[in-house]
């Protein structure tokens, strides 16, 4: 059989209501949390069982705001120059012949409810809200942790934070459970590298709130928050 037709057997539900903002990749912000919702045909509690024993997960997911009809043998990974073009294939970016991401998120706690049937909780997520799950698959530490693995061209952003200057007053604004997980995602710079214009106003909507905020050289300035 030359393909396959699947179909998304959960949904995400996270803090992120457009993707302008999301951390690039999962377990940058632990702080960040999601709840999985089943799809109707797999609200069972027997299709998770024995998933308590385990403390991370491997979900596979959709793009579903980067699907277009066309894809290209290399691309800009978002932190790179744009003359720095990368093949699709040693970048996970969004736009592939196959908009399908990977990420490893923790487990915080499984609860059923009545309705919507098992729900799993985990944080470490870097999904947009409602984000399709086509699969959940268990971490396995002893084969899918590699101490020996490089991380490439990547290695040189591993470490980079911007200084976050939040005033109280718009702080305080934020629940407070959001707040350490904000500003985390704030200093992870949320510009591509093809936006980053001094005093330029920037905004990321997360948790109901729009956050605006400008960056002179690595200050990023929240100036505004409005609820959405």
């Amino acid at each position: 059989m030359d393909e396959i037709s699947i179909r998304p057997i959960a949904r995400i539900r996270t803090d992120f209501s457009s993707k302008f903002g999301i951390p690039r990749q999962s377990n940058l912000v632990c702080e960040l949390e999601g709840v999985i919702v089943f799809e109707n045909e797999f609200r069972n509690s027997d299709t998770i069982k024995g998933l308590e024993d385990f403390s991370y997960l491997w979900l596979i997911f959709g793009f579903s705001e980067c699907i277009k009809e066309n894809w290209k043998a290399t691309v800009n990974p978002p932190k790179l120059d744009k003359t720095k073009r990368k093949g699709v294939f040693a970048t996970r970016a969004p736009y592939r012949p196959n908009p399908l991401g990977l990420s490893s998120v923790k487990i915080l706690k499984i609860e059923n409810d009545d309705k919507l049937g098992p729900l799993i909780y985990v944080s470490g997520a870097d999904l947009l809200d409602n984000t399709p799950i086509y699969d959940i698959k268990p971490y396995l530490k002893y084969v899918d942790s590699h101490i020996d693995a490089t991380n490439g061209f990547a290695e040189e952003y591993v470490e980079k934070r911007l200084e976050v200057v939040f005033p109280e007053d718009l702080f305080e604004m934020i629940p407070m459970e959001k707040r350490v997980a904000l500003k985390k995602v704030l200093s992870l710079d949320p510009r591509p590298s093809y936006m980053k214009y001094k005093d330029r106003r920037y905004g990321i909507e997360f948790a109901g709130f729009d956050v605006r905020f400008y960056v002179n050289d690595n200050v990023l300035n929240v100036c505004e928050v409005e609820r959405l």
